[in-house]
């Protein structure tokens, strides 16, 4: 098993290309799913998860798909299997999303529960509640979702008890290819959900208000190929934003969409880093030891839970007191007791709060990533430390970090990789 050695006390200082977004290239996977035509997608990131998604495609619909480093071609013409395996599904919970495009276009679907990253419960109750209003009859039997729709999709009027980015995914492509006008309220309005409605805009969809709470899909008696590129990866844009002010140095991140990281963008500067920003390009400098920051996680346009444990590592060696409160996810702060063991002053107050005092400094020791974001965090820590840090278990960072140590190296870090 392969681990990640840092040496730190490196500043950081260069350029990067952000690559293509996890969060939005795995749906716009699932919704291949909704068409027998030919699809074209390019800056297709090169993660476990998408090589995941890509078994799962072809568990269901065969070999359909040719992939040349970033770009792929798929053609779906066939859905051979109407079952998502547990061993596939249980590695990445954005699996569950071909629930949806299964039931929409076959009548009937057999997906596992999902699983993931371990960071709380994440019930999939919305998602089933949304297609139970438009038709479905579902059962839960042996770890599995057992969906049909004897009757086909029906349009609906779709009432989320709250905000799911997974849910809303899953209820637009299914809405899709339903009978009739499926309205969604209290929709999640990250723009993941946006570019997945831009991709079966250019499937020929008939979708509007995808990013705001209220979402309209007319369903179309089919939809055809297209050609779509996956747009900058937010999340690993805000880790290289956050990496940037913790070492002190200066990071331009080419790609990157200023919009989407308008709330990181404001508490770096409240840091006292330097933001600057074009139409797809971010740039953070920081001179000074950072000053401590409270963060809040809230859905879209708030503060991202995903970069919840990387302002974590800055405020622990800021100057001052920061509050961290987790408000999407409950058991999101396993990277705390890794932090600590680097010399990190955090005091957990119950289940959602932690509160940082800054230090100068931390120190390298080994440590273990739990999830994907944690594993982020760590990195992040065993950049700012004195000495050497080992993390082990990095195949959390594999699932949504592209080559990481090479753009870390890049950048003028000693990061590589051993062999246990």
């Amino acid at each position: 098993m392969e681990r990640l050695h840092i040496s730190g006390g490196r500043t950081l200082d260069g350029d990067i290309s952000i690559s293509g977004s996890k969060n939005a290239c795995l749906p716009v996977l699932a919704a291949t799913l909704l068409s027998a035509d030919q699809i074209d997608i390019s800056n297709l990131p090169e993660l476990v998860d998408v090589s995941t998604m890509l078994k799962l495609i072809k568990e269901l619909a065969g070999k359909c798909y040719e992939l040349d480093g970033s770009a792929l071609s798929i053609r779906a013409e066939e859905i051979q299997s109407k079952k998502a395996p547990y061993d596939l599904v249980r590695t990445m919970r954005a699996s569950f999303l071909v629930l949806g495009p299964l039931l929409a276009r076959c009548g009937y679907a057999e997906v596992s529960l999902p699983g993931g990253c371990a960071i709380g419960s994440r019930p999939v109750d919305q998602h089933l509640k949304g297609f139970e209003a438009m038709g479905a009859k579902i059962e839960v039997r042996e770890g599995y979702v057992i969906a049909k729709t004897p009757e086909g999709l029906q349009g609906a009027d779709i009432y989320f008890d709250k905000p799911t980015v997974g849910g809303t995914e899953n209820i637009m492509m299914a809405a899709s290819l339903a009978s009739g006008t499926t309205n969604i309220f209290n929709a999640a309005t990250e723009p993941e959900v946006k570019n997945l409605g831009d991709f079966l805009r250019a499937m020929g969809a008939d979708i509007s208000g995808h990013g705001s709470n209220q979402i309209k899909i007319k369903g179309v008696s089919h939809l055809k190929g297209c050609t779509y590129k996956v747009s900058a990866d937010r999340i690993e844009a805000g880790t290289f934003m956050v990496a940037a002010a913790a070492t002190r140095g200066q990071i331009t991140m080419n790609g990157a969409d200023p919009r989407e990281l308008e709330v990181v963008t404001e508490l770096l500067r409240e840091s006292g880093a330097e933001v600057e920003t074009s139409v797809d390009k971010i740039r953070v400098s920081m001179e000074a030891r950072p000053r401590a920051v409270d963060i809040e996680t809230a859905p879209f346009p708030g503060f991202p839970t995903d970069l919840q444990a990387q302002f974590m590592v800055l405020n622990s060696v800021a100057k001052g007191k920061a509050f961290v409160r987790e408000q999407i996810f409950e058991n999101r702060f396993m990277h705390v007791q890794e932090l600590i063991r680097m010399g990190a002053k955090i005091e957990l107050r119950g289940s959602n709060m932690a509160v940082v005092t800054g230090r100068k400094a931390l120190k390298g020791a080994p440590v273990m990533a739990t999830d994907l974001r944690a594993s982020s965090s760590l990195v992040i820590g065993g950049l700012v430390a004195d000495g050497e840090t080992i993390i082990d278990r990095i195949y959390h960072i594999d699932r949504g970090y592209e080559a990481i140590e090479k753009k870390l190296s890049v950048l003028g870090a000693s990061v590589r990789r051993i062999q246990n």
